[in-house]
């Protein structure tokens, strides 16, 4: 599966920006740096034209339940927006944000 031109699969650049905050907000948890790696790839990848990342890299980097929503997602790009618009919502309900701790401890640091 060939994942290039997601990017004209979204209605405007708005829906673009929300799926890639629920990636990055809800998905990308830099504890685990390899998954980390291939899921902002994809995050990049849903502005570019050009594949970033393969399906095979995906799978081999990415847990099986993230991979299970990453694949949601991109056959609801291919689908429709109101597809996209209910992988929004629906992840947003099963993934809680994820804290960032690095962030949180730099803070700390400089109190």
């Amino acid at each position: 599966m060939t994942l290039t031109n997601l990017n004209t699969g979204f209605r405007d650049d708005e829906q673009r920006r929300r799926v890639q905050r629920v990636i990055h907000d809800r998905l990308a948890d830099d504890r685990d740096p390899q998954e980390y790696r291939f899921l902002m790839r994809f995050w990049w990848q849903l502005v570019m034209s050009y594949q970033e990342v393969s399906m095979d890299e995906l799978s081999q980097n990415v847990g099986k339940p993230k991979l299970a929503v990453i694949e949601a997602l991109i056959s609801a790009i291919r689908s429709s927006h109101a597809e996209i618009d209910a992988w929004i919502a629906t992840t947003q309900i099963v993934f809680p944000v994820i804290q960032d701790r690095g962030y949180r401890t730099a803070q700390d640091d400089e109190s």
